[in-house]
């Protein structure tokens, strides 16, 4: 099919031209480059860069990381052959060029695609990046003993040297996104085989470069306090030109988001403050100073509260939340539905997000071709209420409604920021007027978001009923992002916790759809496939969407950063400079 042909039969569809663009180049057609506004003309000389990441990393291996900050500190010092810019291009890392069916390294029929690397790149140590490296990334997640978070990325590819700048992956059936494995900053960061190949499998934990890398990035690990800071200094045989610009690097954990927008854009102390989970007329008071400013970025990050589909209260085989069990409340639908109409999203965006939240009833929210047309959200009380009545859960003496010897009584959980909370407020008091008893859990991000397997409080744990938070889409096609709640990736003590089907959901259809997604080729049913991924957990309720969130960043008013809707936001850091 030509390029009018296609856009023909997408706007036939109701896809505008720009969609019917982006849909062709991640058919498995063509990725192009993503253009640059760096400006500087030399390396260094930008003095120190300061950042503030209120959840301080807690290790620094990508692929042991089941938060984004401990993805982001990874960031600084390792990277992928490409990674995604603000528009969701691709933008060259290690490698030499984007494959493309044109330039022969892309097969037509989505089954192969070649890596050209860039030549003379060196690890910090010195030592030479290769194809090796590649390999044995590949051959490290994939390994079981070794559990990383990744491994749903490589498993079921072959990864193969061709010579020492050339590596081919093998896919084993079409796949129309190939751009996942080992690109962008979640999955995608490159590991040395020299620094690793003794610590693969079940020695993975011991690796002394889980918490010192020696990367290929624009700055040198210099020290690493767990939760607290990361120090580098600019990697003088960078392989690009005149990057970075800055001469250090701080990344500074702790506090919460509303000190770190204050640091930044009230006081100047620091350059950058991540992800600011703050409420919008805190962020217009500040904004007054002066010294800083809020940015934007648009992508398809949703917040969302997640419903266990096993009883968090009942241990088997010295597990919790095991799939051996199921939810004593939630396994009634008319229990998740009420849910889903006690969240006020009007109230929550009113109150809380402004200008960074719109209102959604859907999990996948972006790019906008994949997202659904088909749910709708109402808040109403009374609707909820009755259909409890309805379905036999009947108020008892404390007002609690009760049904079969049980009480409608909820942990809810989540990470300590001033929005979650005052989310749960709102979400409280509406269960309380439909006869839910809800208590209350908040729990320090830097442990909620934690890598440690030995800890009861983390998100994959869910140790509650009810838990918010949300995970950033962090590249512009949905397959990764939504692959996580496929009945394959259950999180479990068996996989010490690193599986990312954390609400424990299992639906065969859903599993089907996400199987031909990952296979088909026609963008246009392709994209069909993941909204009926979306449709299906909104008809069981596995997520009550919250609100879809713009990333908020903090910027000093002389920082240039790139910011991506479609990336970590250390992704493109080696494209940051200061404007004075």
């Amino acid at each position: 099919m030509n390029r009018r042909a296609f856009i023909q039969r997408l706007a036939a569809v109701g896809l505008a031209a720009p969609a019917a663009y982006q849909l062709l180049a991640l058919g498995g057609v063509a990725m192009a480059e993503g253009p640059s506004a760096y400006k500087p003309t030399k390396r260094g000389g930008g003095g120190a860069l300061k950042l503030l990441w209120w959840q301080g990393p807690t290790l620094l291996n990508p692929h042991f990381a089941t938060g984004t900050k401990d993805q982001d500190g990874s960031r600084l010092f390792y990277e992928p052959l490409a990674c995604w810019d603000p528009d969701g291009n691709m933008k060259l890392v290690l490698a030499a060029e984007i494959p493309s069916v044109q330039n022969g390294l892309l097969a037509a029929d989505g089954t192969s695609v070649t890596w050209k690397l860039k030549p003379g790149v060196k690890w910090h140590d010195g030592k030479p990046f290769s194809a090796d490296d590649v390999v044995f990334t590949w051959e490290y997640t994939k390994d079981p003993a070794t559990a990383t978070v990744t491994s749903g990325t490589y498993r079921d590819l072959k990864v193969e040297k061709i010579d020492d700048l050339t590596v081919k992956i093998t896919f084993p059936k079409p796949t129309p996104f190939w751009a996942d494995a080992f690109v962008g900053a979640g999955a995608g960061q490159i590991l040395p085989k020299h620094q690793f190949a003794d610590y693969i499998g079940s020695k993975s934990r011991d690796a002394p470069a889980n918490l010192a890398p020696v990367g290929t990035g624009p700055y040198k690990f210099v020290e690493f306090k767990p939760g607290d800071l990361i120090r580098g200094v600019i990697n003088p045989d960078y392989h690009m030109a005149n990057r970075p610009y800055f001469d250090s690097i701080e990344m500074k954990g702790g506090g919460d988001a509303v000190s770190a927008a204050r640091a930044v854009i009230q006081t100047g102390e620091y350059d950058f403050g991540w992800n600011i989970q703050v409420e919008d007329d805190v962020l217009l008071r500040l904004e007054k100073g002066g010294k800083g400013k809020t940015i934007y970025a648009v992508g398809g990050d949703t917040e969302f509260i997640a419903l266990n589909f096993s009883d968090p209260n009942t241990e088997v085989d010295g597990e919790r939340s095991s799939m051996k069990t199921k939810h004593p409340l939630f396994s009634d639908p008319a229990v998740r539905k009420a849910l889903s109409m006690l969240v006020d999203r009007d109230s929550i965006k009113k109150a809380i997000y402004g200008r960074a939240g719109r209102t959604t009833a859907n999990f996948l929210n972006g790019p906008e071709k994949f997202v659904s047309k088909n749910t709708t959200w109402e808040f109403n009380i009374e609707k909820a209420s009755k259909l409890l009545d309805d379905a036999g859960w009947k108020p008892g003496a404390d007002g609690i409604r009760e049904k079969d010897g049980k009480k409608l009584k909820l942990l809810y959980q989540t990470s300590i920021n001033g929005p979650r909370q005052k989310t749960q407020a709102i979400v409280k008091q509406a269960c309380q007027k439909a006869g839910i008893d809800v208590e209350l859990k908040s729990v320090v991000a830097s442990v909620f978001f934690s890598s440690d397997v030995a800890n009861p409080d983390t998100y994959p744990k869910f140790y509650a009923d009810l838990e918010m938070f949300q995970i950033p889409l962090s590249q512009p096609d949905p397959s990764q992002h939504m692959r996580r709640y496929h009945s394959r990736y259950i999180a479990s003590k068996e996989n010490k916790w690193q599986g990312t089907n954390f609400t424990r959901w299992t639906n065969k259809d859903y599993d089907a759809a996400i199987d031909a997604a990952d296979a088909e080729m026609d963008p246009v049913k392709r994209a069909a496939l993941y909204i009926k991924c979306n449709d299906l957990m909104w008809q069981d309720t596995v997520f009550i969407p919250a609100m879809h969130r713009l990333k908020v960043e903090a910027s000093a008013n002389t920082l240039r950063p790139v910011i991506s809707g479609w990336a970590n936001e250390t992704d493109n850091l080696f494209d940051w400079y200061r404007e004075e």
